[in-house]
């Protein structure tokens, strides 16, 4: 079902926004509540940077500990 004027009122209506209205991306708003409860991951994060900064050869690398603190966000 294509989305018409009032469909599209109606979802943007809660936010208080019209609809000739750019509406505001809340993730960044939600991502910041939810850093708080992600800090676990994130100290583990910053201690694999901390480990391998001196890492001329670019074969350490701390994609784990980034990928598991982001997955937090976006599970909360």
């Amino acid at each position: 079902m294509p989305f018409n004027t009032v469909s599209i009122s109606k979802l943007l209506w809660f936010k208080n926004v019209r609809a000739d209205e750019e509406p505001v991306d809340q993730k960044k708003y939600l991502e910041e509540g939810c850093k708080p409860k992600c800090v676990k991951q994130l100290r583990a994060y910053e201690a694999c940077v901390k480990r391998i900064e001196g890492d001329e050869s670019g074969h350490k690398h701390c994609t784990g500990q980034y990928f598991d603190y982001w997955a937090c966000i976006d599970k909360c």
